[in-house]
């Protein structure tokens, strides 16, 4: 059976450094990166705040998404990212139920 997936996009900070990812579980992916228990890109740069995601219904779908959007100019992903959360807010707080980051 397939399973679901989902596209997300963190940032750092409004209009910050921005990463895109692809996960079956979007609740333990951002906990992950929340807690930078992964090492790499994210936690480096602190990318803690969820400020877009899409889901679907295959996760092969939300590859393709992923590698469409890694593949699109900063701009472009700014307006996606602005078209559904204009503010910048952090979605894992307002959507998924995570307690606030220090600096929100």
């Amino acid at each position: 059976m397939e399973k679901g997936g989902y596209v997300y996009i963190l940032a750092n900070r409004r209009q910050g450094t921005l990463y895109t990812g692809v996960t079956s579980d979007l609740m333990r992916r951002v906990s992950e990166h929340r807690l930078g228990v992964i090492p790499g890109f994210t936690r480096e740069h602190g990318l803690k705040r969820l400020v877009w995601h899409e889901a679907f219904g295959d996760i092969e779908a939300a590859i393709r998404r992923e590698k469409q959007i890694k593949a699109w100019k900063r701009a472009w992903k700014i307006e996606l990212i602005e078209a559904m959360n204009p503010h910048w807010l952090d979605l894992a707080v307002s959507e998924l139920g995570f307690p606030t980051l220090g600096r929100d």
